[in-house]
């Protein structure tokens, strides 16, 4: 890259504050003061790792559309991924959903791509052995999966099912003695390039329900390959899934729990109400760059950050995240009193989701023409927001959720 004169004039960069003590600027409400002071705690050491390990990284590691593979033995050392089934080294007792929230918008701040391939291991993967797990196959793979020792993809969406993926799934299992064998194919599987095993969920042949089996990645006839030209969640490595005549033993199969889609819809309850704090984090991070740049850049001789206009959109992406975060709380709330509906985590996803759109885009909007370049920061937050409004139920289908429980009627077509 050539070198600028010397006479050039410097430019603003934008930059979050990664301090492990700072002041939650985005947090306008102090929601996190809801937190106890042990979590508080986690939450710093959390953002310590993610100031001196994840920043530096993932502007480069975006661009190339590469993993930093280093994060895996770094988030392990951290200690977080068992918390939310009581499995880690210092406690047996399962973490809070509010406190499993915070950490989940901490990381997405930094960025959306690498919760992504948190919230796949540690909610998605884990979560599926937990809920359709017997107690023996828990034991089995979740305890070096908390360590981080072996890392887990979800395999659930298919090429010609998203939306409708339960009720017109076309991955097959088929009995064999005491083996099952898989046929079909998955897409837009994350951390399947490099996981060491992979949840697939197939059509019980013979009884037409849906039922999870772990896969080793090593199995013969499981092919996976990633898939390239991705412009959103670059650091996240998706992969299509072909099962030819794939082989399992029986106790590969999740054989706890009811042993039918029932258990994953469970676990989507979960990790949809994980992804509206995704979406929340995200927009805290857009909005921070976005003050950040406000704050610095000049123009007709003064900070833009004194317009009337700037502020009135920096406002407008802050009530986006004070009302996101006052939803994303509540509805973890109500999972930790053991409530909580497949309404009430739609309703947080697609609100969240909606307001993130909106406030990326106005983040982009502050920084003017420098919001395209990758080193200003909201460019990357701009481009990740389109992965996160689509996945865990997209705005439409969590919309009809919602409606169906509000109204006693479904609009599905099936």
């Amino acid at each position: 890259m050539p070198e600028l004169p010397s006479d050039f004039p410097a430019l603003p960069h934008p930059v979050l504050d990664l301090a492990a003590d700072r002041d939650a600027i985005a947090d306008f409400y102090d929601y996190a003061d809801l937190l106890t002071a042990e979590e508080t705690a986690t939450l710093r050491r959390l953002r310590s790792y993610l100031a001196e390990d994840v920043a530096p990284l993932v502007e480069e590691a975006w661009e190339r559309a590469e993993f930093p593979m280093q994060l895996v033995k770094g988030f392990a050392a951290l200690d977080l991924a068992g918390l939310p089934y009581g499995l880690g080294a210092s406690t047996d007792e399962p973490a809070r959903r509010l406190f499993l929230g915070f950490v989940a918008a901490e990381i997405a701040r930094v960025d959306p791509s690498v919760n992504s391939f948190f919230g796949i291991h540690s909610g998605l993967a884990m979560g599926s052995i937990w809920a359709g797990g017997t107690e023996e196959q828990r034991q089995r793979w979740l305890p070096s999966m908390a360590r981080m020792e072996t890392i887990g993809a979800f395999g659930l969406t298919e090429p010609h099912g998203g939306s409708d993926v339960a009720g017109g799934m076309e991955t097959t299992a088929r009995r064999d003695g005491d083996h099952w064998v898989l046929d079909g194919d998955k897409r837009w599987i994350g951390n399947a390039t490099f996981a060491d095993i992979v949840v697939v969920w197939a059509r019980d042949l013979e009884t037409g329900e849906v039922r999870g089996f772990v896969v080793p990645r090593e199995t013969e006839g499981m092919t996976i390959a990633k898939i390239e030209g991705k412009t959103a969640l670059r650091i996240v490595q998706n992969a299509d899934i072909a099962l030819r005549g794939v082989r399992v033993p029986d106790d590969h199969r999740l054989a706890g729990g009811s042993g039918t889609f029932a258990d994953a819809g469970g676990v989507l309850r979960v990790t949809r109400a994980n992804a509206s704090w995704g979406a929340t984090g995200t927009q805290m991070g857009a909005y921070e760059t976005a003050l950040s740049y406000a704050q610095q850049r000049e123009q007709f001789g003064r900070p833009i950050a004194g317009f009337q206009l700037m502020q009135e959109l920096l406002v407008q992406m802050l009530g986006n995240v004070t009302s996101s975060l006052g939803m994303a709380v509540r509805n973890a709330q109500l999972l930790d009193a053991g409530g909580g509906s497949d309404a009430h985590s739609a309703l947080a996803k697609e609100f969240c989701a909606t307001r993130m759109r909106e406030t990326v885009a106005w983040a982009r909007q502050v920084v003017g023409g420098n919001g395209v370049l990758l080193s200003n920061g909201v460019a990357r937050y701009f481009a990740d927001a389109e992965a996160l409004y689509s996945f865990e139920g997209t705005r439409e289908m969590n919309t009809l959720i919602v409606g169906k429980a509000i109204t006693g009627h479904s609009a599905f077509v099936r």
